[in-house]
């Protein structure tokens, strides 16, 4: 499946309640990117890893930087560094797309109501490989996208740009760019350059059940 949409900010036209806007003209910090995009880089909230100014995840934040560094390097981004990044195969968006009031973490209940517009986006996009950044997006990503809850320790420096295969997707966890050590960033585009150069996508063919010679495939 194709998704028809020619806009590259908030495609599904999500509407949560924040409550306030993040900046003047900044309701909050939509998914933005690519609609068919097979990569999803999926970060925390706005005040973890910005985007309150100009409405776009990972933007106007040394997070941002590094993140968009990297998809740079790894041929997802045009340019090094944008506020408004042209990408492609690529597709951006936070666990809480609001920004909490006075600089906080949103309180659990905050996460929760915006589970489900975190999770429909997610779906709609039907990425094969996320990339969650820092410890809270891993641990929802292992918890709700594999079946290895049990399994595996939330220890970043070691699920640092390993891959971990998910109910349907690759996830390929990344830590939080504020902790990166020597190495971490290199570590990451290596580890991204192969997985787009091996065959990621996770498919089945339902050909068989078309009584033609139709080919169809899904995820």
């Amino acid at each position: 499946m194709e998704n028809v949409t020619d806009r590259t900010s908030n495609p599904f036209g999500m509407r949560p309640d924040c409550g306030s806007a993040c900046s003047p003209g900044i309701e909050a910090v939509f998914g933005y990117g690519d609609a068919n995009a097979d990569f999803h880089v999926i970060g925390d909230h706005p005040g973890v890893h910005g985007g309150a100014r100009t409405g776009v995840p990972f933007t106007d934040s040394p997070a941002g930087e590094a993140i968009q560094r990297t998809l740079f390097e790894t041929g997802f981004a045009s340019e090094r560094y944008a506020d408004a990044p042209e990408l492609d195969e690529c597709f951006l968006s936070y666990l809480h797309m609001c920004c909490p009031p006075e600089g906080r973490d949103p309180a659990p209940e905050e996460y929760d109501d915006m589970e489900r517009f975190f999770d429909a986006e997610l779906r709609a996009i039907a990425a094969h490989v996320l990339l969650p950044v820092g410890a809270r997006a891993t641990e929802h990503v292992i918890d709700n996208y594999t079946a290895q809850v049990e399994r595996i320790e939330i220890d970043m420096t070691a699920l640092h740009a390993s891959e971990i295969r998910g109910s349907g997707f690759l996830v390929v966890p990344i830590r939080d760019p504020a902790e990166w050590i020597e190495g971490d960033g290199g570590r990451l585009i290596d580890s991204l350059s192969v997985i787009r150069g091996s065959d990621y996508r996770r498919t089945a063919d339902l050909s068989r059940f078309l009584g033609n010679d139709e080919l169809y495939f899904v995820r």
